[in-house]
């Protein structure tokens, strides 16, 4: 379209379609350590959501799609406000997402100084002004990326003083269940794949102190994993390891659907002093 110039429609929608496909396969879903920030405001997402919404059935009805997991999918996206935000545009943002996962943006350096000064400038304004949206300005000004990124003023300052002279915080163990659908015709290759990393990362893996595959009694294809690793460190190296790549790999045509909650423990004590009593 050379009427128009790039920025005003194909950044939009190259940045919604790319997002788009990985919604509808799941890539979101699949790889819960990974997170995406959308650039452009969120391009053309808050229209397009619901309209894929609409049409999954059709899609599905055809084969063009499995189950997509709408809510997992979304929850690791994130949004820069680089560009044309406006009260509107965040309000549109907030019926596809929650206020911590809005970031501002400053689109530098392709937009000037003076021009971005006073876009955050006119940005703080309506975002103290308007009542619906001043619960959360420091939020988008800069405490959701901070929290997202672990650069906080105060780890900025301490970081490097505090790691020589303090030992490494202990890690609270991560306490998550697995909930899979099995294709029907996979179900037997699934189960020996699931049954044999399982087995092998527990009696390998020091970190990974449960790996427990079970299915639902009135629904074999159901599976549920109870998984607890002795903290996030180990469950980054677990994730990492040869068996279980080989069974990520193995079973990835098998998995119809696949939810991962990650769960926290009422009394963290009690964890503990089951596993002493199991040994």
């Amino acid at each position: 379209m050379l009427q128009t110039p790039l920025a005003m429609q194909e950044y939009l929608g190259e940045t919604t379609r790319a997002v788009a496909n990985m919604i509808s396969r799941n890539v979101l879903a699949r790889y819960p350590g990974l997170k995406v920030v959308v650039p452009h405001c969120g391009a053309y997402l808050p229209l397009a959501v619901p309209r894929m919404q609409s049409l999954t059935p059709v899609m599905q009805h055809n084969g063009l799609v499995g189950d997509i997991d709408w809510e997992t999918n979304l929850a690791r996206l994130y949004y820069d406000l680089a560009g044309a935000h406006s009260p509107e545009v965040i309000r549109m943002l907030l019926t596809v997402t929650t206020p911590d996962h809005l970031l501002y943006g400053s689109d530098y350096p392709y937009v000037s100084p003076q021009v971005l000064t006073a876009s955050i400038a006119r940005m703080r304004k309506y975002l103290v002004e308007e009542p619906d949206l001043a619960p959360f300005a420091e939020m988008i000004l800069h405490k959701n990326a901070e929290q997202l990124l672990e650069i906080g003023d105060a780890k900025r300052t301490s970081r490097t003083s505090a790691a020589a002279a303090s030992p490494r915080p202990v890690q609270t163990m991560l306490v998550r269940i697995a909930e899979i659908e099995v294709y029907p015709e996979y179900l037997s290759e699934y189960l020996a794949y699931g049954s044999e990393v399982a087995s092998v990362s527990v009696r390998t893996e020091p970190g990974v102190l449960c790996l427990y595959p079970m299915q639902l009694k009135e629904d074999s294809t159901q599976i549920r994993i109870l998984e607890i690793y002795a903290s996030q460190d180990a469950y980054q190296r677990h994730i990492a390891t040869d068996h279980f790549l080989r069974y990520k790999q193995g079973t990835l045509h098998m998995v119809k659907a696949l939810k991962l909650s990650d769960m926290r423990p009422l009394d963290p004590d009690s964890m503990k002093r089951i596993f002493n009593k199991m040994h």
